[in-house]
């Protein structure tokens, strides 16, 4: 199963949860667990109707660790947060 690097920044007493791999897409909950859980959920939500910049549709593969590592947004944006990584559900559409 597919997992996406989440980035979780926790911000006036929640938690936000972004994808760097899915620009736009983003969730949070109360608690670090909430916030996870949703993001498992909104990753199901959007891949029913996702369209990428190029106008494909469907999550693209997810990006390394390593190959986030090289890329310096990622790294500014991931400066004070946690990385954690969210499986993907394996009845979801899966990239093309």
């Amino acid at each position: 199963m597919p997992r996406y690097v989440a980035l979780v920044h926790k911000e006036d007493g929640c938690y936000g949860v972004s994808f760097p791999d899915l620009p736009g897409l983003i969730t949070g909950g109360d608690t670090f667990e909430e916030a996870l859980e949703e993001a498992a959920d909104v990753l199901q939500f959007a891949s029913e109707g996702w369209i990428n910049p190029d106008g494909s549709t469907g999550f693209k593969p997810p990006s390394t660790i390593e190959q986030l590592r090289n890329d310096p947004e990622f790294m500014a944006d991931a400066k004070e947060a946690v990385i954690a990584f969210v499986e993907f559900p394996a009845d979801a559409p899966a990239g093309e």
